[in-house]
């Protein structure tokens, strides 16, 4: 397994962050939440995306809802 690729949100396009993910790579983003920062994993295990929160893990089954996500909580960039 390779090792996981921290960035900040907006640093990647929903793109780049998928390609990592489809590659088998982990991506954790740093959130600031509740006054501190917290890393947000995201990951993909061949079938189903994860999106793992410091209080919520929520899964995408569809490439499209996991792009929503990324835009919809700023992970990814807009470009």
């Amino acid at each position: 397994m390779s090792s996981p690729l921290r960035i900040e949100p907006g640093d990647l396009s929903a793109d780049e962050i998928i390609a990592e993910l489809r590659a088998g790579r982990r991506v954790l983003v740093g959130v600031n939440v509740a006054g501190g920062t917290h890393d947000v994993v995201l990951r993909y295990d061949g079938e189903t995306y994860h999106c793992d929160t410091p209080t919520n893990l929520h899964r995408h089954t569809e490439e499209s809802e996991m792009r929503s996500c990324l835009s919809r909580m700023g992970y990814a960039n807009e470009d």
